[in-house]
């Protein structure tokens, strides 16, 4: 949640990375240079091109979501103020539907503490309503202020549980399977007191079990957040919350999952450690390199992003720098926020977009092969239209059944003091903005989306999931100091499959991809928890098939290596495929 520093002289991208690199922090702090022609927040399509079928209307509130989301102080004096929390999809209680949970912050008065807000746990109904059932599966957050939402079933039993970081102790509900929940966090070693924000499950060490990485903030106490006042000098003519530069970073964690499903911290034989003790936000677990195994991108706010390669056995090295995607093109670190990793160019191999502070954009990482990357930012269409965004949560899905990914970005700037200057450009309140896949390119059609994509709000926590079970995916969003955002996606889509995986039980189906064969294109998903800022996405697996109403196969590779194949399979359909059955 900052400006970066800025590698002043453009040099060939290896060369300014290995500048960055060497100089550290003690570069010039000043914004990013714009893009060439960064002139507005929103780029209109192409003159001549074709009107955009996607269209979302937002319906929370006729749908049963009220909880309104508390984030500290009106004025936020602290950066915790601005934060905001996550938000997950899940089927808690697998009865087919989704169910969600929205994470909820604090409410303050100056330094006083006026309210302690509630997460909310959402029982999914016929027709596409929620039941407020938070009370009596009690995982209502404890009173903590919460962060990120992390569904997965821990403990492989057969039942999601849901993993909530937060800005004190972290807590761990246990899936009773009876439509109740029990706080474990303590017993199982995941409390970590401190500002948790992003996480990710992954089997980090091919034992078939679930391990995790927690990403942290800024070291600081609750009575510092209740004390802070408004001391950063912004541009010159104002007064805004202090940091996250000159503050002390917050160590990450990371742990191996262990007998009786207790975890051990494993940071230093892993080879995760947090070296730079980087301001945290996202976590993203995927085979970025196609070797078999799970990688982490970890993004950090104003310092390089790590990425740690796997190279078996449960140790990791950090490539980051030498893969490309530490930095930008220009060899800057950036104010990382957010994150989303996806194939929206078709060549079945993992690509990552991560979201950045204003005056900068966010940045495309083109995977190369290989575990390398190559910020293409500019040459996807994304550098102009995200330049004066601040923007946070991100997804990459197939969000009008065409058979590639297109992209959405939630927006929403950190200082309200912003909307004293309009001269500046800045807004504390800004549109999220879509993104629609052109043969690999993204044009803006924020515009034309609908209604739902004409709130202005300070956005944060991006979840998308099909809630209502119509074979298109809806979006789920957290704002600050305001209700949830339910959109509902009434576009005009192609066919569609969905495809839900189920491992034996004691074993996770979490680092699964599916290759999915249809209408001559090749499509890969894979299964992740934790991604986009602070949130969790539908376990199910999503596929637009265009106008292919067959898919000639369905490939599932297993965390184990092993392969389940199905062929000529109907459109229009949610499919179960389990491990060991083909």
């Amino acid at each position: 949640m900052s400006r970066v520093f800025q590698v002043r002289q453009q040099a060939p991208a290896g060369i300014a990375v290995l500048l960055a690199c060497l100089w550290g922090c003690t570069g010039e702090k000043e914004g990013a240079s714009p893009p060439p022609a960064a002139k507005s927040a929103e780029r209109p399509a192409e003159p001549g091109s074709p009107a955009s079928a996607l269209h979302f209307v937002e319906v929370a509130a006729a749908a049963g979501l009220t909880r309104f989301i508390w984030c500290g102080r009106p004025g936020k004096d602290h950066l915790l103020d601005s934060a905001g929390t996550g938000a997950a999809f899940l089927d808690y209680d697998r009865d087919g539907r989704l169910d969600l949970y929205l994470v909820n912050g604090w409410r303050l008065a100056g330094s006083a503490v006026a309210e302690r807000g509630r997460n909310a746990l959402y029982r999914g109904l016929p027709g596409g309503r929620f039941q407020d059932v938070t009370e009596a599966a009690g995982v209502a957050g404890e009173g903590r202020w919460g962060s990120g939402a992390f569904a997965a079933d821990v403990d492989a039993d057969g039942w999601t549980d849901l993993f909530i970081t937060t800005f004190g102790s972290n807590l761990l509900y246990r899936n009773r399977g009876d439509g109740t929940f029990e706080n474990a966090a303590g017993r199982l070693g995941v409390e970590c007191p401190g500002w948790n924000t992003g996480a990710a499950f992954f089997d980090a060490d091919g034992d078939r079990d679930l391990d995790l990485y927690i990403a942290a903030y800024i070291d600081c106490a609750i009575e510092e957040v209740l004390k802070a006042e408004r001391t950063l000098d912004w541009k010159g003519i104002d007064k805004v919350a202090f940091g996250p530069f000159g503050l002390k970073g917050a160590r990450d964690h990371f742990f191996l999952a262990g007998a009786e499903g207790k975890f051990t911290e494993a940071a230093e034989a892993g080879g995760l450690v947090d070296l730079a003790l980087g301001f945290g936000f996202a976590v993203r677990a995927g085979d970025y390199d196609n070797d078999g195994d799970l990688d982490l991108y970890v993004a950090n706010d104003s310092d390089a992003n790590y990425l740690y390669r796997n190279e078996g056995q449960g140790k990791f090295t950090e490539v980051g720098l030498w893969s490309g995607c530490a930095f930008n093109a220009g060899g800057a670190a950036q104010a990382s926020m957010g994150v989303a990793a996806g194939d929206p160019d078709g060549d079945n191999h993992l690509d990552l977009f991560v979201t950045h502070f204003s005056e900068d954009y966010s940045t495309f990482y083109r995977n190369l092969g290989g575990g390398f990357f190559d910020d293409v930012t500019a040459k996807v269409g994304l550098a102009e239209p995200t330049y004066r965004m601040l923007s946070w949560g991100a997804v990459l899905a197939d969000l009008d059944n065409d058979g590639d990914q297109d992209l959405v970005v939630l927006n929403g700037h950190i200082y309200p003091q912003v909307d004293l200057h309009p001269e500046q450009g800045q807004a504390y309140k800004q549109r999220n903005q879509l993104f629609e896949n052109r043969n690999g390119a993204f044009v803006e059609v924020t515009g034309q989306a609908g209604p739902g994509f004409r709130i202005v709000l300070s956005s944060r926590g991006l979840a998308a999931g099909d809630y209502d079970n119509d074979g298109d995916l809806d979006l789920l969003m957290t704002s600050l100091d305001a209700p949830p955002l339910l959109l509902r996606n009434d576009s005009r889509c192609g066919a569609w499959l969905t495809v839900q995986l189920e491992a034996p039980k004691g074993q996770s189906a979490i680092g699964s991809r599916v290759i999915v064969t249809a209408g001559g294109r090749r499509q890969i998903r894979d299964l992740a928890v934790g991604e986009s800022y602070l949130s969790t996405h539908d376990p199910r697996l999503h596929f637009g098939l265009g106008g292919a109403e067959r898919a000639e196969k369905i490939e599932v590779r297993w965390p184990d290596g092993s392969v389940s194949v199905r062929t000529d399979i109907p459109a229009r359909q949610f499919i179960s495929i389990h491990q060991g059955e083909n």
